[in-house]
Parts: C-alpha cells; structure tokens; sequence
C-alpha cells in the first residue's frame, strides 16, 4: 500500500538521525524537526487508509486528532497520550525559537516519537495481511 510505503520510508531516514550532531548543528536540527513532522503527517494518512480498508466507521474523513482517536478506539493505536503529545508538538514545532524547547523536542523524537511510529508501523503492516489474509481465505 502507497500510504503505508511512504510512512516507512520516511521512518527509516528518522531513524537514521544522528541526535548527537542534532546538538551542535542547528540546520540538522532543523532537518530532523521537519523529518518529524513529515512522518507524523504520513503516519496518521496511512493510518486513516488501514481504518477505511477495516471498515472503520467514520475514517472516511477526518483531522489527524480524529483519525488518532478512531485509531486508538479500534486499536490500531497505542499510547494514546504519546500520539496526542505528537500532534501538539507537531502544530506548534514551526514555531519553536527557544533552543531549550528545540532540545527537549529532540528528545521528545528520539525517546518516544520514533518508537511510536515504528510501533503504529508493525500494527498496520500486521492489519494490512489480516485483510489480505481474510480476501485469500475467503476465495
């Protein structure tokens, strides 16, 4: 699924972020901030297009806020509070000038925000071959 590729892909290249040059460069700072939000962007679409695939009332159409609530109401999604967290951060981190809000950001990423993301990964990988597995079952 296009949806789901593009989250992956652009999870692998924020995993390879190196947090330790993040300190001392500010455009590589900069960088990881935008690879972060991008991939917030393309988790939450292709979460809504795995919901539309199950069937999932509602997932038609949505903000990220919703889709993250239908996610975790259908459990697609864990750790709510930290998805929440994400979308806050990810509306105001274009506004961040503080550089100690900048540094608590980048530990923000690093400790919960990618695990997050590669957790959302393995669930809607798991869910995509639930529903391919029900469409070869069902021939």
């Amino acid at each position: 699924m296009k949806k789901l590729d593009n989250f992956s892909s652009c999870l692998r290249v924020l995993e390879q972020a190196d947090f330790r040059m993040a300190e001392a460069d500010e455009i590589y700072r900069t960088g990881v901030v935008g690879q972060f939000n991008l991939t917030f962007e393309l988790a939450w679409k292709a979460l809504q297009a795995v919901l539309r695939i199950h069937g999932v009332a509602g997932s038609e159409s949505g903000s990220p806020r919703e889709i993250l609530q239908q996610g975790y109401q259908a459990g697609f999604v864990e750790e709510s509070a930290v998805w929440l967290l994400m979308l806050k951060k990810r509306n105001t981190s274009v506004h961040l000038y503080n550089e100690e809000e900048i540094d608590a950001l980048m530990i923000l990423i690093r400790d919960s925000f990618i695990p997050a993301f590669a957790g959302l990964e393995r669930v809607l990988e798991q869910k995509l071959e639930e529903m391919e597995g029900d469409w070869k079952g069902g021939l």
